[in-house]
């Protein structure tokens, strides 16, 4: 501290972050200086927390007339140091859930049209001996290699942006390839769910029907 405080060291502590994680560590002096005192670290039992706390109040002002006693408790602090974090997540998550309801109405919408489209494809697929299953394994195909491209293009997209979002930490995490994996089996499975309704209802239409001349 340049000579400014002088007092016998009696003890060292184990590095740890006192900031956010944006920061690498700081130099960190902890001591019992009068002059210096601001705020005061206490170790609380979550019981009767309310008493607990009239009671410090009270000794504070009886230690420390000057100062004017305000408390903060340390999850608190530990999650301001995030806040903005916390609140893009929120909206992250509001406008994925939008982004995902939209893409099912668009997804459905164009099975319903595929449906209509092969209708006498399907009848005489049927005819010839197709099954349930390969009918609705036609319809899904073609939506399964639509989502495959769309990773394909989506993935380093999200990889880039991610990891440039992650330089802005001192300490940070490694993206891996199985979040990226587990999104597109998650895409899929909701795709599938999707379209299911309109694949199987052509599945199980009866074939003279769809084949009756217009």
């Amino acid at each position: 501290m340049d000579g400014l405080i002088k007092c016998p060291v009696v003890g060292v502590l184990k590095d740890f972050n006192d900031r956010s994680l944006r920061q690498t560590l700081s130099p960190l002096l902890i001591a019992t200086n009068s002059t210096m005192y601001r705020q005061a670290s206490i170790k609380l039992a979550t019981t009767n927390i309310s008493s607990t706390m009239q009671s410090i109040k009270k000794i504070w002002e009886q230690t420390f007339p000057n100062y004017v006693y305000e408390y903060r408790f340390l999850d608190d602090k530990i999650a301001s140091f995030y806040k903005q974090e916390t609140q893009l997540s929120q909206l992250y998550k509001i406008f994925a859930a939008i982004a995902i309801f939209l893409s099912c109405l668009g997804l459905y919408g164009l099975a319903s049209f595929m449906a209509m489209q092969r209708i006498k494809e399907v009848g005489i697929r049927k005819v010839l001996g197709a099954t349930t299953r390969n009918i609705v394994y036609l319809f899904s195909k073609e939506f399964i290699v639509l989502i495959a491209i769309a990773f394909a293009i989506a993935t380093p997209i999200a990889w880039y942006y991610m990891n440039q979002w992650l330089q802005g930490y001192a300490y940070r995490i490694n993206v891996s390839w199985l979040v990226f994996l587990a999104g597109g089996l998650v895409a899929i499975v909701i795709a599938l769910a999707t379209i299911s309704f309109q694949a199987i209802k052509a599945a199980i239409a009866n074939p003279v029907k769809s084949l009756r001349t217009e």
